[in-house]
């Protein structure tokens, strides 16, 4: 595991733009696993940059997004679907056929979960997954107590996520409960991982993520036994990281 800690947001999101785009000029047909939320938006914001200013190719890239809220039509400007055109699809020169998101309005959602992974398969797997970490530690919708083994599913969501993604919608009341979700199996059969988190309400879940027993209790905490991830973190979210992993960048094997 490789801790990258960075003074700011801004510089977060400057390293996981490097290590995004890099997959891209190293390997233009790249599989990514993307996510969503606030903590990636400025990686999103810097590769379209790039994208537009020395003509970063998307081109050949093939994406798979990690979640989906359940009964949330791609319209909806809440869905996940709506946020990934919108701060980025629709900004660089990626194919539409190329690009894949799990459908919270699948009336089979196990079944849904399974051509998705078969899907993921098909396309020779994820080179390169790009995850946040809720309070709870968890990645994906994959809230604590999910079972390790655990591929596409459906999730019902836990009180703090909801509480935590209440932020996004008018009301509380407005966010979903349900989610379909990578299985924590699925994102580990990932090539390469990276990790972000920013602000200290992040640090108790780096901390889980990065130092506690590896428990489904902290799903971030499986992360630990995969070959190649990197966690990249400001200084508020590595807060509770022992103070020899805050050096900016270490290898900690």
């Amino acid at each position: 595991m490789r801790i990258i800690v960075t003074d700011s947001y801004k510089d977060m999101s400057l390293e996981a733009t490097k290590i995004l785009a890099g997959q891209i000029y190293l390997k233009p047909d790249s599989v990514l696993g993307l996510a969503t939320g606030s903590t990636p938006l400025g990686m999103y914001e810097n590769l379209v940059a790039i994208h537009k200013t020395v003509g970063l190719d998307f081109s050949q890239a093939t994406s798979f997004n990690l979640d989906e809220y359940i009964g949330m039509p791609p319209e909806n400007t809440q869905s996940y679907h709506y946020f990934m055109h919108k701060n980025f699809f629709d900004l660089v020169n990626m194919k539409p056929e190329n690009i894949f998101i799990p459908d919270g309005m699948a009336k089979d959602v196990i079944g849904a979960g399974k051509a998705y992974d078969a899907l993921i398969r098909q396309k020779g797997g994820i080179d390169l997954q790009v995850l946040g970490i809720g309070q709870n530690a968890h990645i994906g919708f994959n809230e604590p107590d999910v079972k390790f083994e655990a591929t596409t599913h459906k999730v019902k969501l836990d009180d703090e996520t909801i509480q935590a993604n209440s932020r996004f919608f008018e009301d509380e009341k407005d966010v979903p409960r349900y989610a379909i979700s990578m299985g924590i199996k699925t994102i580990m059969l990932a090539r390469k991982v990276i990790l972000l988190a920013s602000g200290g309400n992040k640090a108790e879940a780096v901390y889980k993520a990065v130092c506690g027993s590896v428990s489904p209790a902290a799903p971030a905490s499986i992360l630990q036994l995969h070959q190649d991830v990197t966690v990249i973190v400001d200084r508020e979210a590595a807060a509770r990281l022992p103070k020899e992993y805050q050096v900016g960048n270490l290898d900690i094997g």
